[in-house]
């Protein structure tokens, strides 16, 4: 039988993992790297935040348990230590947004309004399966590098607007990004409407979609 005082220990170890995630910087640095793994330099300047800030948070992050580095040559490279700690982040959003009514205002003023058609999972996989549709990711470089759904095209947000040329106009592009609070998809899909493309957004995301163990590639793949 254990006593008060490893009782006390125990949850003192709970508690060490929540005080970790009791920090946006933090939290936003583990939704980069729900993406795959990513070098201190990439996720500094994602995050908007200085070399030593980001390194001071990432070995907060490393000191409970969440991730994990490696060196290669001169540069340093993190990685979430399982697929239990993106499901972590992604519980800890779904609490937020089901129990916080101020999570869902702050969502709406991120997000933007409810002006583009979404696509359920299940309907993108049966899409997919049947080439019924164009699939395009437009997050990052490294972000695609790090993992994609088999056959995802490549075209980075910020590069979308000179390369609109390169999509096709006879089938549905769907665009996807991090998650479901990823602005990014909203962005493209805005952008391929107006330019007359039939666009939609995938509603879930890599983090979703690896928490849920549908397959994800690893590699530059199409571009």
């Amino acid at each position: 039988m254990g006593d008060r005082s490893s009782k006390q220990a125990l949850f003192a170890e709970f508690a060490a993992v929540g005080k970790v995630l009791g920090n946006p910087a933090r939290l936003e640095l583990l939704d980069l790297l729900s993406q795959g793994p990513r070098s201190v330099e990439e996720l500094a300047d994602a995050a908007s935040l200085g070399m030593s800030t980001c390194s001071a948070h990432l070995h907060t992050l490393r000191e409970a348990g969440l991730v994990e580095s490696r060196r290669e040559g001169k540069r340093i490279f993190y990685s979430l230590t399982g697929d239990d700690v993106a499901r972590l982040w992604e519980h800890l959003r779904n609490v937020a947004q089901a129990h916080r009514p101020h999570t869902e205002l702050a969502r709406r003023a991120y997000l933007g309004p409810e002006d583009t058609v979404s696509v359920e999972t299940d309907e993108l996989l049966r899409m997919l399966q049947n080439r019924d549709v164009v699939l395009l990711d437009v997050r990052p470089g490294p972000e695609y590098a790090g993992g994609h759904l088999p056959g995802a095209i490549h075209i980075a947000l910020e590069e979308l607007p000179g390369r609109l040329s390169e999509l096709p106009r006879d089938r549905p592009i769907v665009a996807y990004c991090r998650g479901r609070y990823c602005v990014l998809a909203h962005d493209a899909v805005r952008l391929l409407d107006a330019n007359g493309l039939d666009a939609r957004r995938a509603r879930d995301g890599v983090l979703e979609w690896r928490s849920a163990g549908i397959p994800v590639t690893a590699g530059a793949g199409a571009a």
